[in-house]
């Protein structure tokens, strides 16, 4: 069987509205997994992940510990733990200390996934304002996979975006509509694999 990529959108100030733009177009069979690690406040109760279910056709879950991993649904880090991929394809969270202030960290959980997944991640970094996320977008591109950012002149906060190109060159740079196309012709031309 194919071992399918996994997409992780990390980002911070001004990413929310991004992914509401982008993830209410993706198709109810939409064939790969999607990672939100976004900041979030330690106190969130979940609202995020009503509006998205409301909006969204693949099927939201905020992430627990244990749950495992699979295609055509939107896994959400919950806020105030660090998210981490197991060799089982599950997930768990850890309560260790913030990093750059945040928990989750988009570090922290872009390094564990490509540990697991190597060249099969795609990792898209949004509008926020601090360099959380270069380091692990490096991981990913050194280890084989695509690395995007949203363009910065259509980021609201473009701190983030901008601070992956001292470390690392992104395959594309892209606004969310663009981003939004190629994740449609991505599952289409995957779906027309499976369907041959």
């Amino acid at each position: 069987m194919e071992e399918k990529e996994i997409i992780v959108f990390g980002g911070s100030a001004g990413s929310v509205d991004v992914l509401l733009s982008i993830l209410p177009k993706l198709p109810v069979k939409f064939p790969f997994p999607i990672v939100v690690v976004i900041h979030r406040k330690d106190m969130d109760d979940s609202v995020l992940e009503s509006v998205m279910k409301s909006r969204c056709q693949l099927n939201v879950i905020e992430i627990e510990d244990k749950t495992f991993i699979k295609d055509g649904t939107i896994f959400l880090a919950p806020a105030g733990y660090h998210l981490l991929v197991e060799n089982d394809y599950s997930f768990s969270l850890d309560l260790s200390e913030k990093i750059n202030f945040s928990r989750p960290n988009i570090d922290v959980a872009l390094e564990s996934i490509v540990n697991i997944y190597k060249n099969r991640v795609i990792g898209i970094l949004l509008s926020g304002g601090n360099e959380d996320g270069a380091r692990g977008m490096k991981l990913i591109k050194d280890a084989g996979g695509l690395i995007m950012i949203q363009s910065p002149e259509s980021s609201s906060v473009p701190v983030m975006p901008k601070s992956i190109e001292s470390l690392v060159e992104p395959h594309n740079i892209l606004s969310p509509d663009e981003i939004c196309n190629f994740l449609l012709s991505k599952s289409l031309s995957c779906n027309k694999r499976v369907f041959k």
